[in-house]
């Protein structure tokens, strides 16, 4: 027991106490509010006691990962890289979709679980893209390792494209753009992908987009139009209506009565805590995704190189981007489109692989020397 004890103790020195603090914090908050909403609308506590073992396994697995030397998983890159790839490529084969979902972007599993690989695919890209940019960082602004970086980045994110889930794709685009500005990219390459940006808008919006992904921008611009609500916009409408009916304080946990609105324990699990613990929930919400932020920042700045630094940049940007989709969905201000809340939303691939991304951050820090006053 004694060598049990010190082995915490000695771990608890070495790694980012307050960075695991404000996830364990995530979870517990996710955990009760999930058990207000299954004993709510099923009467049972099942699916949330599956919740719960998917995050222990998750906080395992982000300590296990914690101790394994970060270049070690960068450099085993021939390994995880195709494993990942081939697992989403499967999906376009025997891959399923979520009700109400236009997505297939699943594989069923047995006992009625399911697992979504393009969640695996973004530890693997985090770890892949960072060693790839620490090998050209002294070079990164020539055209030949630009336009290498740029078709890195697009596989994983025209890949998940094609399943059809445009959230999960923008993510990996904003882990690129977020690891590449971290890198150095010039200005001059920056306004350039912006001004393609501005050309390909119209573009995409004439001959891309399918109806539906036009409807849902144009509702944000008539949030209370009865025809835009009745045909793709009352998941939203609700949603806002569920987050004023909270008020100050919410109506409580295990409340007798709640708003019931689609997909509420997952991509609209925001709402339902504006619901359930009202204002000074949401604003408990962010402060703890702020606090994970910062902290995942503040291990890149100490990192002792490039590779660690952007390793923890990279789940900084998975972790924020989905924050930011999520809770603008809920909002009113941001289209819906299928983003789980980390920690939070239902779904045990969720979180599991959130938490094991949290290891790969908390890897750079046990395998740097301790910060100052940290």
């Amino acid at each position: 027991m004694k060598k049990i004890f010190g082995a915490v103790v000695d771990y608890l020195k070495s790694t980012d106490k307050l960075l695991l603090f404000f996830c364990m914090a995530a979870s517990a908050l996710g955990l009760l509010v999930l058990a207000s909403f299954h004993n709510a609308f099923y009467g049972t506590l099942r699916g949330m006691l599956v919740q719960t073992a998917a995050t222990g396994l998750g906080l395992i697995a982000a300590i296990i990962i914690s101790k394994i030397d970060y270049h070690f998983m960068a450099k085993m890159w021939k390994i995880h890289a195709p494993a990942a790839i081939l697992l989403v490529l499967l999906v376009f084969f025997i891959g399923t979709g979520r009700e109400g979902a236009d997505d297939i972007a699943w594989i069923q599993l047995p006992f009625g679980m399911s697992f979504q690989p393009s969640e695996l695919l973004k530890l693997s890209f985090i770890l892949t893209f960072s060693y790839h940019l620490s090998l050209v960082r002294p070079h990164i602004n020539s055209l030949r390792n630009v336009a290498l970086l740029c078709v890195h980045g697009a596989i994983p994110a025209l890949l998940i494209h094609f399943q059809g889930d445009d959230g999960t794709a923008l993510i990996f685009i904003f882990i690129f753009v977020s690891m590449m500005f971290a890198a150095g990219l010039s200005w001059k390459y920056i306004a350039a992908a912006f001004g393609a940006v501005l050309i390909a808008a119209p573009l995409a919006w004439f001959y891309v987009m399918n109806n539906d992904q036009k409807l849902r921008i144009l509702y944000l611009f008539h949030p209370d139009n009865p025809d835009y609500i009745k045909n793709i916009g009352w998941q939203q409408y609700l949603g806002r209506i569920s987050i004023g009916s909270g008020q100050l304080t919410g109506k409580g946990l295990f409340a007798d009565e709640y708003r019931k609105i689609p997909e509420m324990h997952n991509d609209f699990i925001f709402a339902f805590i504006g619901e359930v613990l009202g204002f000074l929930g949401c604003i408990a919400v962010i402060l703890i995704f702020t606090g994970i932020c910062v902290r995942l920042l503040r291990i890149s700045r100490y990192s002792k190189d490039d590779l660690g630094s952007f390793i923890c940049v990279g789940v900084f940007a998975m972790i924020v981007f989905q924050c930011v989709l999520n809770i603008g969905m809920c909002l009113n201000v941001l289209p819906v489109i299928g983003v789980t809340l980390p920690f939070l939303s239902n779904g045990g691939t969720s979180v599991l692989i959130t938490y094991m991304a949290i290891g790969m951050a908390l890897s750079v820090r046990v395998h740097n020397k301790p910060m100052l006053f940290d």
